[in-house]
């Protein structure tokens, strides 16, 4: 049976898949690296969204609405009512957890509101640079400051006397 497989191995002669090529570019390009750095910076800024919603909006929330727990908000479907939303879960019920939800929808608009805003600096920002590109003077290139002097010099030999 090894031997069948010496031949078999021998005989079908194993190449990359084009893809795998086309893989190993993309994750070597730079736009990959800029992308793993903006997943890390997301997170980071998800935990701290999340302290702002949990920690400093649903306290001011709660007093709002008469001193409720926002965040511990719930509607037992089935089951047995616990102190809270983690309890009445742990025991088997089936809620609706409005205040999770609730959290999340604030959570995302928080998010939402400061990538508008990024986005909207970035473009201010590209839009800026586009327009010092447009108003730049180009300078000349080594091929044009040449074929200046050469006219410059043709147009100078034009003038001059000639000499006998």
């Amino acid at each position: 049976m090894s031997d069948l497989a010496n031949k078999i191995t021998t005989r079908i002669p194993l190449k990359e898949p084009g893809w795998m090529k086309e893989f190993k570019a993309f994750i070597m390009r730079g736009n990959v690296i800029d992308l793993a750095v903006g997943v890390v910076i997301g997170a980071a800024f998800t935990s701290i969204v999340s302290s702002v919603v949990e920690d400093l909006i649903n306290p001011v929330v709660g007093i709002l609405m008469g001193g409720i727990d926002f965040s511990n908000l719930f509607i037992v479907l089935f089951g047995e009512r616990q102190a809270s939303l983690e309890a009445t879960r742990q025991g088997g019920a089936s809620v609706i957890a409005i205040g999770s939800f609730l959290n999340a929808v604030i959570k995302f608009l928080i998010v939402g509101f400061a990538v508008f805003w990024l986005v909207k600096i970035l473009s201010k920002l590209q839009a800026s640079q586009a327009v010092e590109k447009a108003t730049a003077k180009p300078g000349l290139t080594a091929t044009e400051k040449l074929l200046t002097e050469i006219r410059d010099e043709l147009k100078a030999q034009r003038e001059a006397p000639p000499t006998v």
